[in-house]
């Protein structure tokens, strides 16, 4: 078996055996609930600003912002880290 098959396969029995409460040194990474207009607001944007800020269609963050949706996955992950580091994540994304 190769390298990256026995990563893979060990990742695999890490993740049932967390399922299953029998690993409890995992780490795992839980992003609260986020108020995106509220984000925004500090940041002094407009809606238009910020979607193209971050690469979000300003559809989605309307949706967000009304509450008609939720941000999830790697969504969810850049608001936090832009609620927490606007600065430095809009340094990241200019260079």
């Amino acid at each position: 078996m190769s390298e990256i098959a026995k990563s893979i396969r060990k990742g695999l029995e890490e993740a049932v055996a967390y399922s299953e409460g029998k690993c409890p040194k995992a780490v795992v990474h839980e992003f609260s609930p986020i108020d995106v207009k509220n984000v925004r607001a500090k940041m002094g944007m407009s809606q238009n600003e910020f979607a193209s800020a971050f690469g979000i269609s300003v559809s989605t963050l309307r949706h967000w912002e009304r509450g008609d949706r939720v941000p999830q996955g790697p969504a969810l992950v850049l608001l936090n880290v832009v609620e927490k580091e606007p600065k430095a994540v809009l340094k990241a994304l200019a260079g």
